[in-house]
């Protein structure tokens, strides 16, 4: 019986060392179809040549400019054949057999419109970052991970469904993107695979964690690496997310929270703090979102022609 065809899109920006560590991963595993597509997200401080040089194997899609995870994502999706579409970030790596369960789960049952693996640490494998999501408090727009940063311990070495998929790595049928389009690109970096799990489910379909599905991710177990970028972004992507999913009598208690107490609050603890780089950073968040309260690009669902 001959297995679907995958096709794995990972983003690079500035990181093509990384990224070939990556793809010497992929190298390894034992499903035996699959194409891969790197699109460079038009880095502009390092030559991504060398990614198609030590993988000439590999499809290398070079963006004229960065448009985010998302945008950078959406080129790939355009040039992918697979009837699968799996989404790696560049700072993972894979273990060999990955693959095979992810496929067999969305094979096994059409109603499953999304998977995500189980993911653990890279600098510590035996705690995990993914089995899962609880889902997202509608009145502060938090979500809280299931197993986050926990012991691999074997609690969660079963498959289950899940609030939303994580970004860094899940498999989504081209199906189910010519139903609901693809990710949202007004996000540009933080919560786009979570408003597209959203639009996923409104359309029917179930999301599952995939417990013998492992990948491996670099990022730190610390919050170490907080930046000013990390905090416009973070900010500017949780307010999209309230705009485009949450309604009614929950979007104004929602609205009435940020004002009152969470706004307030995080200005304060920046300023106490004297962390003037974040408190600027946070306040350009919420400019954008004052500059852009009429708009209606930020509803927008780019669609993946048939």
């Amino acid at each position: 019986m001959e297995t679907p065809l995958v096709s794995i899109i990972t983003v690079n920006y500035n990181h093509a060392a990384v990224t070939c560590e990556l793809l010497e991963s992929l190298r390894g595993i034992t499903y035996p179809n699959t194409e891969v597509i790197v699109v460079d997200n038009g880095s502009p401080d390092e030559d991504p040549s060398v990614i198609g040089e030590r993988f000439p194997e590999v499809r290398l899609i070079r963006s004229p400019e960065n448009t985010g995870f998302a945008g950078g994502n959406n080129l790939g999706i355009r040039q992918a054949r697979g009837t699968y579409i799996l989404f790696l970030n560049n700072d993972t790596e894979v273990a060999p057999g990955f693959l095979e369960p992810l496929v067999n789960k969305l094979e096994s049952d059409p109603a499953i419109g999304a998977v995500s693996p189980q993911i653990r640490y890279f600098h510590q494998p035996d705690t995990l970052q993914f089995a899962g999501f609880k889902g997202i408090n509608p009145y502060t727009v938090r979500g809280k991970g299931v197993a986050f940063r926990e012991k691999n311990d074997g609690r969660f070495d079963r498959d289950t469904q899940t609030a939303y998929v994580h970004g860094a790595a899940m498999m989504v049928p081209v199906r189910v993107m010519r139903e609901v389009g693809l990710m949202a690109e007004c996000f540009f970096l933080y919560y786009e695979e979570l408003d597209w799990s959203n639009r996923i489910t409104r359309a029917g379909y179930r999301l599952w964690y995939v417990h013998d599905s492992v990948v491996f991710h670099k990022e730190s177990v610390t919050a170490g690496k907080l930046s000013p970028a990390k905090v416009y972004y973070l900010n500017r992507g949780r307010l999209l997310f309230l705009r485009r999913n949450i309604h009614g009598l929950r979007f104004i208690t929602a609205v009435a929270f940020l004002l009152l107490v969470s706004i307030p609050k995080n200005t304060l603890l920046y300023l106490v703090k004297g962390q003037t780089e974040y408190f600027g950073a946070y306040r350009k968040a919420i400019a954008w979102h004052l500059r852009n309260l009429s708009s209606k690009e930020i509803f927008i669902n780019p669609s993946l022609s048939v």
